[in-house]
């Protein structure tokens, strides 16, 4: 046996589970017979898809342990008031559903827990024994406190927050990140990405585009973002890749239509449109590929990831009503175009927490593995 690791990961979106995956893979070819099991109610067909079908998914309900993040009204815009609903609820049951997680991992005889970025996952660990680490671009700390610090009961589930992220062994922090002032146990690792494999000649010929036409891929996360495609300005020379329904649109097809894997697919373009989020723009400059993106102007985290893109790739900002005006995309086009190419970042951050890992299994583990 090479142990078995329980991997805690928000459904705030995709990215929690995207950026953490590389990282399983590289512990698991460390550790090869490794148990793996994930904890989260991200959708669990898309979890097998990018964790394997090997993986145990732990999608039942213990209390309210699943990790939601924030309550969203749009892919832009979170629901304070939500937000802070939840969290008083889940915080008013804290300690049962921390037990009753804590019971499951010790049945389950979990040996290490690995967080993205559950503080719950963290305690009850803690209550359990096992070793735990957490990792991530951002905490959950630091945003609830921003958006819901004001609020009635903020400051007692702030300092229960703080205390499940402090009880881990390290607070992972991987390039580009928030800098987490609040957290004791913070340690910085290199950026986490996947690398794909470009061929764009391939994807031209998948979605029917001519040799000189150009291929953007549009890319705004786990959350669709409300635009009107039909209205997509007809750009020449110009096909473009989307996750949704193109709405007819002669120039738009649909991500579920090409058989190429989304690394692949970002690594084949000549551009991404999207929003500022870790896994985009990290992808975007391991792979050096130009991001177009909309602003986020109350995200916390926003101002960190667009000054490493700029050091790291190209990016340039376009405003949401500016996607519709021909004139307006096409010129931030070319001015994005006109920046010049980096070298490209390593993704070190996948060896730097794989080896913290697999140091951290139990030693008669790792030499049976």
């Amino acid at each position: 046996m090479g142990g078995h690791l329980l991997v805690a990961l928000s459904a705030h979106g995709y990215g929690h589970a995207a950026m953490t995956a590389p990282v399983v893979q590289a512990l698991r070819r460390r550790r090869p017979g490794l148990a793996v099991s994930v904890q989260s109610a991200v959708d669990p067909a898309w979890m097998r898809g990018c964790y394997g079908a090997e993986t145990a998914l732990w999608s039942e309900p213990i209390g309210d342990s699943a990790d939601f993040g924030l309550v969203m009204r749009s892919i832009l815009e979170v629901d304070v008031a939500a937000s802070h609903h939840r969290y008083r609820r889940l915080h008013a049951g804290l300690a049962a559903t921390v037990s009753a997680l804590a019971a499951k991992m010790r049945r389950s005889g979990v040996d290490l827990v690995l967080s993205n970025v559950s503080y719950v996952a963290l305690l009850a660990a803690r209550e359990a024994g096992i070793p735990a680490y957490a990792l991530s671009c951002l905490n959950w700390l630091d945003l609830f406190g921003h958006y819901c610090g004001g609020l009635d009961g903020a400051q007692e589930i702030l300092a229960e927050i703080r205390a499940g992220y402090a009880s881990a062994r390290a607070f992972l922090r991987p390039s580009p990140a928030m800098p987490m002032p609040g957290l004791p146990n913070l340690r910085s690792i290199g950026p986490l990405a996947r690398q794909g494999r470009a061929a764009p000649d391939r994807l031209r010929a998948l979605i029917g585009a001519a040799a000189h036409e150009k291929v953007g891929l549009i890319a705004f996360g786990g959350m669709a973002y409300p635009l009107d495609y039909s209205l997509f300005p007809r750009l020449p020379g110009w096909k473009w890749v989307l996750a949704g329904d193109p709405c007819g649109h002669p120039d738009l097809i649909d991500r579920e239509t090409v058989p190429m894997a989304f690394g692949d697919l970002l690594a084949s373009s000549d551009v991404i449109l999207g929003k500022p989020g870790y896994g985009t723009f990290t992808e975007a400059a391991v792979n050096g590929v130009p991001m177009l993106h909309i602003p986020r102007p109350d995200w916390p985290e926003a101002p960190y990831m667009i000054e490493w893109l700029r050091e790291n790739g190209r990016c340039l900002e376009i405003e949401g009503t500016d996607l519709f005006v021909p004139a307006r995309l096409e010129q931030q086009l070319q001015k994005l175009f006109s920046l010049p190419a980096k070298a490209l970042p390593a993704p070190s951050g996948i060896d730097d927490a794989a080896d913290l890992l697999a140091a951290a299994l139990p030693a008669d583990l790792c030499r049976q593995a």
